[in-house]
């Protein structure tokens, strides 16, 4: 998959893993499982994260 630029430094995939369901917006998971699921995104090479200081404390 081609990267595309995020700023002026980043490359990124155009595909990321929106973290608000890990947080309290949809009810939350338990702390292992959001763990387990930014590991396995990491291992198949996820390098884009989208967060939010709304999503938690």
């Amino acid at each position: 998959m081609q990267t595309r630029k995020l700023g002026n430094e980043l490359d990124v995939y155009p595909v990321g893993l929106g973290c608000m369901g890990m947080s309290f917006g949809y009810g939350g998971q338990p702390e292992v499982d959001a763990i387990a699921t930014l590991r396995r995104a990491v291992d198949i090479g996820v390098n884009f994260f989208d967060t939010a200081e709304v999503y938690g404390p």
